[in-house]
């Protein structure tokens, strides 16, 4: 399975997630998102996006330990994963790209604009790698 997770890079940047060499994600406050975040597995891959400035996918990262209790919160109904950087795109891939790239159009990035951690399908996936000139 494949993810995509969203940052703001003012609080927390690409470079900075290289830098600590691994992160809990936390922070998740909504139900779906918090779901999708359940459902992640130990190996899964996850494309890092830069939120609010620059709206483009950066990087890759992959799950080093799955869903556990949000350090941050006694309530019981957040969670965490943890991630680790695998590499950075060769190209940036903009949400403008996306949004223009008719096989595309189902994209969660883009249906589910709002949502923090969403899923990516095989071949949404391929196509991003394929943008950000990763194959």
């Amino acid at each position: 399975m494949h993810w995509l997770v969203k940052s703001e890079p003012s609080k927390y940047s690409w470079e900075k997630f290289v830098e600590d060499k691994q992160t809990h994600w936390d922070g998740v406050r909504n139900y779906t998102a918090r779901n999708n975040l359940k459902a992640m597995k130990k190996g899964d891959q996850v494309f890092f996006y830069h939120s609010n400035e620059g709206l483009e996918i950066v990087g890759i990262a992959k799950v080093v330990k799955e869903a556990y209790q949000d350090p941050a919160t006694d309530d019981t109904n957040w969670v965490v994963v943890d991630l680790k950087p695998v590499k950075k795109l060769k190209k940036p891939v903009t949400l403008s790209t996306i949004k223009a790239d008719k096989r595309l159009d189902g994209i969660a990035l883009v249906k589910l604009g709002r949502l923090s951690v969403c899923p990516i399908t095989d071949e949404e996936w391929n196509i991003i790698l394929e943008l950000g000139e990763m194959k």
